[in-house]
C-alpha cells in the first residue's frame, strides 16, 4: 500500500507545469453571438496560443527544447523532462508572434510571423473564461467571419476550424496536466500530430526526432488524434472546406508503429491509419470551377469579404458576401458529383470515386459520424502556416504533384506551381503575409447575416 501511495505522488511530480517567470496575458478578442434577429450580443473572449509554440525551461532558465531537440540534461526520459520542465506565459502577443487584435478587439491579425528564417506557424485557441476554451455545437447553426487574406501567397494556409479538443485542455482527464486551457494545452487534430511535445500531460520526448524539414519541430512516440471540421483553408488563391473523421469522438492517443503510422494511396498520398486527414474536401477549383475565387475573380481576394458557413443536418454548405452581394458557390462542373455545392452525405460518397482516392471518411462512419462531430462541443483554432510535407499543394496546387500528368479528375486545386512551393523559399518570396479575421458571428442558420 505504501509503495502504492509513493508511486501515486511521484506520477504527480512529474507534471506538465506552467512557469512562473513569465506573465500569461491573453489578448481579447469580442465575436458575437445571435439568438435571433434582434438578439445578437458581444461576448469578450480571448486567445491563448498553442503551448507547442512556447518556451519550455527548466525553472533556472536552462532551455529544455531548442532547435527542434530535447535538453538530455533534463530530458532523458519522458517522465524527468515531465517533471524538470515548465511551459512559460507570454506577456506580449503581438511583439513575440505578430498577433494583434485591433479595431477594438473584434478583428485578429495573424502574421505570417519568421523568426531567424523560419515560421513559428503561430495556432490559437479562443477562450471562453482563463482556463477554459470556448466551445460551439456546430450543427442546426452558422459561423460568420470577415476575412482579409490579400497578401497570403501561394503556399502559405490561412486557417480557421474546429476540433474535438477538451475545453480544459486536458487537466481533468489527465491529472499531469497542471497547465491547462490558459496555456494552450491538449491540441489534436485528424492528422494525428507527433510534433506536439506535451501529449496526455507528458513530455513527447521519448524516440524524438527533429524534422530535416522544418528545424524548430520534430515527432516524438505518440501523437494527438481528434476529429476535426475545417471551416477554411485558404490563402488569395484557393480555399476548401473540410470533415475528417476518427474512430473515437474526441481526444485520443496513438503511438507510434501503431496507429499512427501513415498508409499510402496508389498516388502515394498520405493517410492517417485511423483518423482521416486529407477529409471530405469541397474546394470549387478541384470541383471543376477555376474561375470561382481569386484575385479578380467572381469572389476577389484582393478585398475584404464575408464567409458563411451552414451546419445543416444534410448538407454544409458556404455562402459569400462581397460589397453587399451575396455570391454562392458554385456547383461540381464533374460527371458524377450532385450538381449542389457543399458537403453531403452523396457528394462524400461520390467524389471518392471520380477522383480514384481512399475513402476514409466513409469508413470512419462517412456522414452519421459527421453529424455527430458537428453535434459535440469544438473548440476553435487559428493559424497561418507553410507545409513541409505537401507544402500546401493540396490546398493551391496540383495534388499529388504527377496527379495532374495523369488527368485525374480533382488533382487540380488552384493556380500555385510546385516550384518554389517549399515552405523557405516561400517565407523568402512572402514575408509580410498576414491574414485578419474579423466580426466573428455564431448562432442559428439564418440569423448571423442578412442576405
Amino acid at each position: 500500500m505504501l509503495f502504492t501511495l509513493l508511486s501515486f505522488f511521484l506520477a504527480l511530480a512529474a507534471a506538465q507545469r506552467p512557469g512562473n517567470y513569465i506573465e500569461e496575458i491573453h489578448p481579447p478578442l469580442q465575436w458575437t453571438r445571435c439568438s435571433s434577429p434582434e438578439a445578437c450580443n458581444p461576448v469578450n473572449g480571448s486567445l491563448v496560443l498553442d503551448a507547442n509554440l512556447r518556451w519550455v525551461q527548466n525553472t533556472k532558465f536552462d532551455n529544455c527544447f531548442t532547435d527542434g531537440t530535447w535538453n538530455e540534461e533534463y530530458c532523458d526520459t519522458s517522465e524527468n523532462c515531465t517533471r524538470n520542465c515548465v511551459i512559460e506565459g507570454i506577456d506580449s502577443y503581438k511583439n513575440t508572434f505578430g498577433i494583434d487584435p485591433a479595431n477594438g478587439s473584434v478583428s485578429l491579425k495573424l502574421k505570417h510571423y519568421v523568426d531567424f528564417g523560419y515560421n513559428t506557424a503561430p495556432r490559437l485557441f479562443l477562450l471562453e473564461e482563463e482556463n477554459k476554451y470556448q466551445t460551439f455545437v456546430l450543427l442546426g447553426n452558422e459561423f460568420t467571419f470577415d476575412v482579409d487574406l490579400s497578401t497570403v501567397g501561394c503556399g502559405i494556409n490561412s486557417a480557421l476550424y474546429f476540433v474535438a479538443m477538451d475545453a480544459d485542455g486536458g487537466m481533468a482527464k489527465f491529472p499531469t496536466n497542471e497547465a491547462g486551457a490558459k496555456y494552450g494545452t491538449g491540441y489534436c487534430d485528424a492528422q494525428c500530430p507527433k510534433d506536439v511535445r506535451f501529449v496526455s500531460g507528458k513530455a513527447n520526448s521519448d524516440f524524438w526526432k527533429p524534422s530535416e524539414y522544418y528545424p524548430p519541430s520534430g515527432t516524438g512516440r505518440y501523437g494527438s488524434c481528434c476529429p476535426e471540421f475545417a471551416v477554411w483553408d485558404s490563402n488569395a488563391h484557393s480555399f476548401s472546406m473540410s470533415s475528417h473523421t476518427c474512430p473515437w469522438p474526441g481526444f485520443h492517443i496513438c503511438e507510434d508503429g501503431y496507429d499512427c503510422e501513415a498508409i499510402l494511396d496508389s498516388q502515394d498520398r498520405r493517410y492517417a491509419k485511423q483518423c482521416d486527414p486529407y477529409g471530405c474536401i469541397y474546394n470549387p477549383t478541384r470541383m471543376g470551377v477555376p474561375g470561382f475565387y481569386g484575385k479578380g475573380k467572381v469572389v476577389d481576394t484582393n478585398r475584404k469579404f464575408t464567409v458563411i458557413t451552414r451546419f445543416e443536418e444534410d448538407r454544409v454548405y458556404q455562402i459569400f458576401v462581397q460589397d453587399g452581394k451575396r455570391i454562392d458557390t458554385p456547383a461540381p462542373e464533374w460527371e458524377g458529383i450532385p450538381k449542389q455545392s457543399g458537403l453531403t452525405a452523396e457528394m462524400c460518397e461520390t467524389a471518392t470515386n471520380v477522383f480514384e482516392e481512399l475513402d476514409r471518411f466513409g469508413s470512419n462512419g462517412g456522414w452519421k459520424t459527421h453529424n455527430e462531430l458537428l453535434s459535440r462541443p469544438l473548440v476553435l483554432a487559428m493559424t497561418i502556416n507553410t507545409d513541409s510535407y505537401s507544402h500546401n499543394l493540396w490546398l493551391d496546387g496540383v495534388y499529388p504533384p504527377e496527379a495532374g500528368d495523369m488527368g485525374i479528375p480533382g488533382a487540380v486545386r488552384g493556380d500555385c506551381p510546385l516550384e518554389g512551393s517549399d515552405p523557405f523559399t516561400v517565407e523568402k518570396q512572402n514575408p509580410r503575409a498576414k491574414v485578419i479575421w474579423s466580426n466573428i458571428r455564431f448562432g442559428p442558420v439564418g440569423l448571423t447575416v442578412a442576405v
